[in-house]
């Protein structure tokens, strides 16, 4: 491999097929953030994006579990199966709940991407001390259904400084999407900042195992940074899965030579526009005939309406221990969704719980 670089150049030509769909992708986006649907339908779609990308970016890794199971784990129940595979999911779940957690302030620092990887491998791998930890092993990238060689990744003592040369890239596009370089300005869509991490990630592959989970978690958390992640409705890990031999292809169509990503970013974008199609057909079926702004919900009070979706009520005292907060502050929460006509009462004095409003 070539000289290691203080930062990441990606190289990729704009086709005529990639700027058509980065078009397309950023015009559903703005039909689905300005369709206005009931809070309960967007926790619904939030949810089932969750379990499907959960389920799909194990999957790709060999996990076993069903579709229906990962849904019973998300929901808390015991299912009988082999306890990594339960765990890998359970961990991913953990993951996309809280991709906010991997950023600060915009910026996805060293510190935070190993502990990314650490969430999403705990206690899943054979050796405990490979989490969080760089790979001290020269590995291959392969095909797992097939065991094609997609590609060889660089020598170990490489993978530190590429893994700071990747971040230090990202970390340059900040929320405009845009960095100044050879005294001119490049604007890069938040959905190829997402493609190309994506596949430099893969390419360095910097740990012994959770390479692929971590590099589509990676991505979305871009997506995310970048306020592209459309309520996260959204998730690539699907498209990945259904056809998974396209998914190494692509990865593989990179020169080896000149590593022009250009294929790679055509099918990445193909991706992300038929993902979000899916969701924009959704989200106009669920749309509400009705004038008027939409009802924006605060994280808090998504996870409220989460676990009112869930188990059809909540009462005071379950949100109190859900975010550590007084009884006030709960009813706070409560007095502002209710205002919203997002939620209503039920019962009377101490039974009181709340339920989702209809239409």
């Amino acid at each position: 491999m070539k000289e290691v670089s203080t930062i990441f150049q990606p190289k990729f030509k704009y086709t005529q097929r990639i700027v058509n769909n980065l078009l397309k992708i950023t015009q559903a986006r703005d039909v689905i953030l300005n369709a206005k649907i009931i809070p309960k339908w967007d926790v619904s779609l939030r949810r089932e994006a969750l379990i499907r990308s959960a389920h799909s970016s194990t999957a790709i890794e060999g996990n076993k579990l069903t579709l229906e199971e990962v849904s019973q784990l998300a929901l808390g129940r015991k299912i009988t199966a082999v306890r990594k595979e339960k765990q890998e999911v359970l961990n991913y779940l953990n993951v996309l709940q809280n991709i906010q957690d991997y950023q600060n302030d915009g910026k996805v620092t060293e510190k935070l991407l190993l502990k990314l990887h650490k969430d999403i491998t705990k206690e899943t791998l054979d050796l405990p001390s490979d989490e969080e930890n760089y790979r001290k092993v020269q590995v291959v990238v392969g095909n797992k259904l097939t065991g094609e060689v997609v590609f060889t990744p660089p020598k170990t003592e490489k993978v530190p400084q590429l893994t700071k040369a990747l971040l230090g890239w990202i970390n340059l596009l900040k929320r405009s999407a845009g960095y100044r370089r050879f005294n001119q300005e490049i604007e890069l869509h938040p959905v190829l900042i997402a493609g190309l991490s994506h596949y430099k990630f893969v390419r360095i592959h910097p740990f012994v195992d959770g390479n692929g989970r971590t590099a589509r978690a990676l991505a979305t958390l871009i997506l995310y940074i970048r306020d592209f992640d459309i309520k996260r409705f959204f998730t690539l890990d699907d498209y990945y899965d259904i056809d998974r031999k396209a998914y190494y292809a692509a990865l593989k169509s990179v020169d080896e030579n000149n590593l022009d990503t250009t294929q790679w970013i055509e099918y990445f974008t193909d991706g992300v526009l038929i993902s979000i199609n899916e969701v924009k057909k959704k989200i106009l079926s669920l749309s509400v005939k009705k004038t008027g702004p939409q009802i924006a919900l605060t994280e808090k009070q998504m996870r409220i309406m989460e676990k009112i979706v869930t188990n059809g009520k909540i009462t005071s005292g379950e949100i109190q221990e859900m975010f550590k907060i007084s009884r006030q502050a709960a009813y706070k929460e409560l007095k502002k969704m209710i205002e919203l006509g997002v939620i209503e009462p039920r019962g009377e004095g101490k039974a009181v719980y709340y339920i989702a409003k209809a239409g």
